[in-house]
């Protein structure tokens, strides 16, 4: 699979399920995501979440992406939390995917969250032969 390839699959799909660590015990939630040009995931949450808490005390993270047809992209990276600049252009990536994050950009205690994934394997069970294929990410 190619990056072209990963980056037209992630933007099928719109939600994932993020899995994070909390005292050595995994966690995990979906989440809306936008995807931007970088392949970088970004979601929106509250900061007094368990998956934002999470990632401010252990930035690593693993996702799974797209499920509905036998496909999925499992990715792993590390997430940070863009401020200035960055932040404004997580936000307009976002905004693109999510026209209504708009309105949950007024809520108190709202928070952006950028993946920069490190791995990526995409597995597709309904193909003969299955394809499973994985890829490290610069």
């Amino acid at each position: 699979m190619t990056r072209a390839e990963l980056l037209a699959f992630l933007r099928m799909h719109r939600l994932a399920v993020v899995s994070t660590v909390h005292d050595g015990a995994p966690q995990a939630a979906v989440v809306g995501i936008a995807v931007s040009d970088n392949l970088e995931i970004i979601f929106d949450t509250l900061t007094t979440s368990r998956k934002y808490q999470n990632l401010r005390a252990d930035p690593r993270a693993a996702l799974v992406i797209g499920w509905d047809t036998e496909q999925t992209a499992q990715i792993e990276g590390v997430a940070d939390f863009p401020s200035g600049a960055e932040l404004t252009a997580c936000k307009q990536v976002y905004f693109a995917a999510w026209p209504d994050g708009l309105e949950r950009e007024t809520w108190p205690n709202i928070g952006y969250v950028r993946i920069r994934p490190n791995w990526a394997r995409f597995s597709d069970f309904g193909a003969v032969p299955a394809r499973i294929e994985e890829m490290t990410l610069p």
